[in-house]
Protein backbone atom coordinates (compact mmCIF):
# COMPACT_ATOMS: atom_id res chain seq x y z
CA UNK A 1 0.00 0.00 0.00
CA UNK A 2 1.04 3.58 -0.52
CA UNK A 3 2.29 5.53 2.50
CA UNK A 4 1.99 9.32 2.19
CA UNK A 5 4.88 11.54 3.23
CA UNK A 6 3.82 13.07 6.58
CA UNK A 7 5.98 16.17 5.93
CA UNK A 8 6.99 16.77 9.51
CA UNK A 9 9.14 19.82 8.71
CA UNK A 10 6.61 21.35 6.32
CA UNK A 11 3.95 21.21 9.04
CA UNK A 12 6.15 23.18 11.46
CA UNK A 13 7.85 25.47 8.93
CA UNK A 14 5.70 28.52 9.72
CA UNK A 15 6.52 28.28 13.44
CA UNK A 16 10.19 27.73 12.61
CA UNK A 17 10.33 30.80 10.36
CA UNK A 18 8.72 32.98 13.03
CA UNK A 19 11.09 31.69 15.71
CA UNK A 20 14.10 32.31 13.45
CA UNK A 21 12.91 35.87 12.75
CA UNK A 22 12.48 36.48 16.46
CA UNK A 23 15.98 35.12 17.08
CA UNK A 24 17.46 37.39 14.41
CA UNK A 25 15.93 40.45 16.09
CA UNK A 26 17.49 39.76 19.49
CA UNK A 27 20.66 41.44 20.70
CA UNK A 28 23.71 39.09 20.44
CA UNK A 29 24.76 37.77 23.86
CA UNK A 30 21.49 38.66 25.59
CA UNK A 31 19.35 36.36 27.74
CA UNK A 32 16.41 36.90 25.40
CA UNK A 33 18.52 35.73 22.46
CA UNK A 34 19.39 32.56 24.37
CA UNK A 35 15.68 31.97 25.03
CA UNK A 36 14.86 32.53 21.36
CA UNK A 37 17.66 30.14 20.32
CA UNK A 38 16.22 27.50 22.66
CA UNK A 39 12.80 27.99 21.03
CA UNK A 40 14.27 27.41 17.54
CA UNK A 41 16.13 24.35 18.80
CA UNK A 42 12.91 23.00 20.38
CA UNK A 43 11.04 23.23 17.07
CA UNK A 44 13.87 21.37 15.31
CA UNK A 45 13.79 18.75 18.07
CA UNK A 46 10.01 18.33 17.68
CA UNK A 47 10.49 17.70 13.96
CA UNK A 48 13.26 15.18 14.66
CA UNK A 49 11.22 13.29 17.24
CA UNK A 50 8.07 13.22 15.07
CA UNK A 51 10.07 11.92 12.10
CA UNK A 52 11.85 9.27 14.19
CA UNK A 53 8.56 8.10 15.73
CA UNK A 54 6.87 7.80 12.33
CA UNK A 55 9.82 5.92 10.80
CA UNK A 56 10.04 3.49 13.71
CA UNK A 57 6.32 2.72 13.58
CA UNK A 58 6.34 2.30 9.79
CA UNK A 59 9.45 0.11 9.61
CA UNK A 60 8.25 -2.09 12.48
CA UNK A 61 4.86 -2.56 10.83
CA UNK A 62 6.42 -3.36 7.46
CA UNK A 63 8.97 -5.84 8.76
CA UNK A 64 6.51 -7.62 11.06
CA UNK A 65 3.74 -7.97 8.47
CA UNK A 66 5.74 -8.92 5.35
CA UNK A 67 7.98 -11.87 4.54
CA UNK A 68 9.91 -9.87 1.92
CA UNK A 69 10.42 -6.15 1.33
CA UNK A 70 11.93 -4.59 -1.79
CA UNK A 71 13.42 -1.10 -1.78
CA UNK A 72 15.32 0.85 -4.41
CA UNK A 73 18.86 2.05 -3.88
CA UNK A 74 18.26 5.68 -4.89
CA UNK A 75 20.83 8.43 -5.26
CA UNK A 76 19.37 10.60 -2.51
CA UNK A 77 22.38 12.95 -2.51
CA UNK A 78 21.80 13.62 -6.21
CA UNK A 79 18.05 14.06 -5.75
CA UNK A 80 18.54 16.59 -2.95
CA UNK A 81 20.71 18.77 -5.20
CA UNK A 82 17.66 19.75 -7.26
CA UNK A 83 15.81 22.66 -5.66
CA UNK A 84 12.27 21.55 -6.45
CA UNK A 85 11.91 18.47 -4.26
CA UNK A 86 14.99 18.72 -2.04
CA UNK A 87 13.21 19.77 1.15
CA UNK A 88 10.50 17.12 0.80
CA UNK A 89 13.04 14.37 0.12
CA UNK A 90 15.19 15.40 3.06
CA UNK A 91 12.08 15.68 5.25
CA UNK A 92 11.10 12.07 4.49
CA UNK A 93 14.31 10.65 6.00
CA UNK A 94 14.95 7.92 3.42
CA UNK A 95 18.42 7.01 4.66
CA UNK A 96 17.13 6.43 8.20
CA UNK A 97 14.18 4.48 6.77
CA UNK A 98 16.55 2.14 4.93
CA UNK A 99 18.85 1.77 7.97
CA UNK A 100 15.93 0.83 10.20
CA UNK A 101 14.51 -1.57 7.61
CA UNK A 102 17.86 -3.37 7.41
CA UNK A 103 18.26 -4.10 11.10
CA UNK A 104 14.56 -4.75 11.77
CA UNK A 105 14.35 -7.14 8.81
CA UNK A 106 17.16 -9.13 10.45
CA UNK A 107 15.31 -9.06 13.79
CA UNK A 108 11.98 -10.28 12.44
CA UNK A 109 13.29 -12.65 9.77
CA UNK A 110 12.07 -10.57 6.84
CA UNK A 111 13.96 -10.79 3.56
CA UNK A 112 15.09 -7.34 2.41
CA UNK A 113 15.87 -7.01 -1.29
CA UNK A 114 17.63 -3.83 -2.46
CA UNK A 115 17.09 -3.11 -6.15
CA UNK A 116 20.08 -1.76 -8.03
CA UNK A 117 20.26 2.01 -8.45
CA UNK A 118 20.05 1.65 -12.24
CA UNK A 119 17.18 -0.88 -12.30
CA UNK A 120 14.48 0.65 -14.60
CA UNK A 121 11.52 -0.07 -12.32
CA UNK A 122 9.29 2.73 -13.63
CA UNK A 123 10.32 2.35 -17.27
CA UNK A 124 9.76 -1.39 -17.68
CA UNK A 125 6.39 -2.72 -18.82
CA UNK A 126 5.35 -5.39 -16.35
CA UNK A 127 3.23 -7.13 -19.00
CA UNK A 128 5.75 -7.59 -21.83
CA UNK A 129 9.09 -6.51 -20.28
CA UNK A 130 9.88 -3.76 -22.80
CA UNK A 131 11.84 -0.79 -21.42
CA UNK A 132 10.62 2.71 -22.34
CA UNK A 133 13.83 4.78 -22.67
CA UNK A 134 11.95 7.95 -23.72
CA UNK A 135 10.16 8.29 -20.38
CA UNK A 136 10.81 11.58 -18.56
CA UNK A 137 10.22 12.41 -14.91
CA UNK A 138 7.20 14.51 -15.86
CA UNK A 139 5.45 11.50 -17.46
CA UNK A 140 3.32 10.04 -14.66
CA UNK A 141 1.32 7.77 -17.00
CA UNK A 142 2.49 6.07 -20.20
CA UNK A 143 1.28 3.49 -22.68
CA UNK A 144 3.42 0.55 -23.79
CA UNK A 145 3.39 -0.58 -27.44
CA UNK A 146 1.75 -3.80 -26.20
CA UNK A 147 -1.27 -1.68 -25.20
CA UNK A 148 -0.82 -1.67 -21.42
CA UNK A 149 -1.41 1.70 -19.73
CA UNK A 150 1.00 2.30 -16.85
CA UNK A 151 0.92 4.53 -13.80
CA UNK A 152 4.56 5.24 -12.98
CA UNK A 153 4.38 4.41 -9.25
CA UNK A 154 2.20 1.31 -9.63
CA UNK A 155 4.44 -0.01 -12.41
CA UNK A 156 7.51 0.46 -10.22
CA UNK A 157 5.80 -1.38 -7.35
CA UNK A 158 4.83 -4.32 -9.59
CA UNK A 159 8.31 -4.54 -11.10
CA UNK A 160 9.95 -4.44 -7.67
CA UNK A 161 7.55 -7.13 -6.46
CA UNK A 162 8.54 -9.29 -9.44
CA UNK A 163 12.19 -8.65 -8.59
CA UNK A 164 11.68 -10.13 -5.12
CA UNK A 165 10.14 -13.32 -6.49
Amino acid sequence: SEVPNPRHLARRLRRLRRANKALARKQPGSANRAKAARQVAKIHLDVTHARADFLHQLTTTLTRSNSAIVIEDLSVAGMVQGRRLARHIADAGWAEFRRQLQYKAAWYGTRLVVADRWYPSTRTCHACGQVNHDLTLADRRWTCPCGTVHDRDVTAAINLLNLAA
